[in-house]
C-alpha cells in the first residue's frame, strides 16, 4: 500500500497536480520532477498556452521559445487560427498570411459562407463564385428548397426542372405516394390514371 501511494505521489508530482507532496520525495525523483516542471514551463512559453514563468528560462530556452512563439503566430496569421498580431510578422510572412487571408476569402465566397468579402475577390474568384452561387441555387431549385430562386435560372434550366417536377407529380399520381396535383396532369396522364371502363 505504501509502495502504490509513493508512486501515485511520484506520478502526482511529475504532472504538476497540487496533490503532490515533495517532501515524500527521494533526492533522485525531485530532480526528475523539477525537470518535468521545467519542460512543462517551457512547453507553455512555446505554445502561448497554462502558466508560463519567463523568469525560469535560461536565455537559450528564451531565444527559443521567441522562435517557436514567432512561428506559432505567423501559423496562426496564415491559417485564421488563434490570435495573430499582423505586427510581429515579417514582410514574407505578412505576404504569406495576405495570400492565405485572400484564398480562404475566396472559399468562403465560392463556398456561401458568411465570412466572404466580394470586394477582395479578383475578376476570376467573382466569376468562380457567381458559378458556385448558380450550382447551389440550381440544386436548391431541384430539391424544391426554399432557397430556390427561378428567376436567376436560364431558360432551359427552368424547362429541365419544371418537366421533372412534371414528372415527379405524374409518378406520384400513377403510384399513389407522394404529393399529387392532378390539376398539373395532361389529358392522356388523366386517363392512364383512371381508365375508361
Amino acid at each position: 500500500m505504501a509502495l502504490a501511494d509513493h508512486q501515485r505521489n511520484v506520478t502526482d508530482c511529475n504532472d504538476g497536480m497540487q496533490s503532490c507532496d515533495r517532501s515524500k520525495l527521494t533526492s533522485l525523483e525531485a530532480r526528475e520532477i523539477d525537470k518535468a516542471e521545467l519542460q512543462r514551463n517551457i512547453a507553455a512559453c512555446k505554445e502561448g498556452t497554462g502558466a508560463c514563468d519567463r523568469s525560469r528560462l535560461t536565455l537559450t530556452e528564451t531565444a527559443e521559445v521567441d522562435t517557436a512563439r514567432r512561428q506559432l503566430n505567423a501559423s496562426d496569421c496564415a491559417n485564421g487560427d488563434g490570435l495573430c498580431d499582423h505586427g510581429q510578422l515579417t514582410p514574407s510572412q505578412t505576404r504569406d498570411t495576405t495570400a492565405a487571408e485572400l484564398h480562404r476569402n475566396a472559399q468562403n465566397c465560392q463556398n456561401g459562407w458568411d465570412e466572404c468579402d466580394r470586394s477582395k475577390l479578383t475578376p476570376q474568384q467573382e466569376k468562380q463564385t457567381a458559378f458556385a452561387e448558380h450550382e447551389r441555387n440550381l440544386a436548391a431549385c431541384k430539391d424544391g428548397q426554399d432557397t430556390c430562386d427561378y428567376t436567376t435560372l436560364t431558360a432551359s434550366e427552368a424547362k429541365t426542372l419544371a418537366d421533372a417536377e412534371h414528372k415527379r407529380n405524374y409518378v406520384a399520381c400513377l403510384k399513389g405516394y407522394g404529393y399529387c396535383d392532378p390539376s398539373r396532369l395532361t389529358v392522356d396522364e388523366g386517363r392512364t390514371l383512371h381508365p375508361s371502363n
